[in-house]
């Protein structure tokens, strides 16, 4: 499989990208900042600029595809991570301009060509929960891919927006095009690093729903989409089967979501994130937790 992956040097992306390559993937890293992996191929790419982008998606990945003779092959998928990562990186309008319009200009592009598949980050700021001005509480627990989108700021409007062009370039040209909503990205060294002062204040992971992803666990969710083909649009939460505090589920709703309305029976530590449609859709199986990462030092 012959995949450009946008924002590969980014958080998310180092983890992913090696996890794909690892299992016989071809991957083109577009970003502003190469990725340093044996084996990766990478080109710079401004993705805000429409024509960059469409050359890109049409040309040659490395000197040994010149060898055959037969012209530039077609890339298989796309996935598109590439973006400002959060609020308060870049002034709000640049945010919103530059995640919006790299969206926009990934998705004409890639499917313009004829290419079949596209994967893109959404996140799970769209629930509007995670930089909300002072708390806004879930309409709902566990949040599940039918809860209200309604944010308020700059980062997940775009991401919202991102969904948008996504669901209407899918009706228009028919591939399949999934959207990751994904929870907040831990990679391997920051269970050490952060997690005892989440096990001391859960507080600290209110605006995250309680949830986390682990990056190596991403990778498997994003290679689940790449093998699950003919689902149109689709959007899907990515997060970890588990909480990312030592409170029970049952607990954390007694403390902090008193009067939402709870549509199931939490057991034991499971997810306020529901990650139910990717395990169903896609066989999304989470393997990496902090429990084992922490608890077990």
């Amino acid at each position: 499989m012959r995949v450009l992956f946008t924002g590969g040097a980014g958080k998310a992306g180092r983890h992913v990208i090696p996890y794909l390559m690892e299992r016989g993937m071809q991957v083109t890293n577009a970003d502003l900042v190469p990725l340093d992996v044996p084996g990766v191929d990478n080109l710079q790419v401004e993705l805000t600029d429409s024509g960059e982008v469409f050359n890109a998606l049409s040309s040659y990945a490395n000197f040994s595809e010149l060898e055959p003779g037969t012209g530039v092959p077609r890339y298989d998928a796309v996935v598109h991570f590439a973006a400002i990562a959060r609020i308060l990186l870049r002034p709000d309008n640049e945010t919103f301009r530059i995640n919006t319009m790299s969206t926009y200009n990934v998705l004409e592009a890639a499917l313009k060509l004829g290419i079949p598949k596209v994967i893109f980050a959404s996140s799970e700021t769209a629930y509007g929960i995670c930089f909300a001005d002072g708390e806004i509480l879930p309409s709902y627990v566990p949040v599940d891919e039918d809860h209200p989108t309604v944010p308020h700021d700059s980062y997940a409007m775009s991401k919202i927006a991102g969904e948008a062009c996504a669901r209407s370039f899918q009706a228009r040209f028919g591939a399949d095009v999934y959207g990751l909503r994904i929870n907040n990205v831990i990679e391997p060294h920051e269970y050490e690093e952060n997690f005892p002062d989440y096990i001391a204040n859960p507080d600290l992971r209110r605006r995250n729903i309680f949830g986390y992803i682990d990056a190596r666990d991403l990778g498997q969710m994003v290679e689940c989409c790449l093998r699950t083909d003919g689902l149109g649009y689709q959007v899907f939460n990515v997060a970890n089967e588990d909480t990312s505090v030592a409170l029970t589920s049952q607990e954390i709703c007694d403390r902090y979501y008193p009067g939402v309305e709870q549509r199931k029976q939490l057991q034991g530590f499971e997810t306020f994130y529901s990650i139910e449609k990717a395990k169903r859709m896609v066989g999304f199986e989470p393997r990496f937790g902090w429990r084992q990462e922490v608890w077990a030092r």
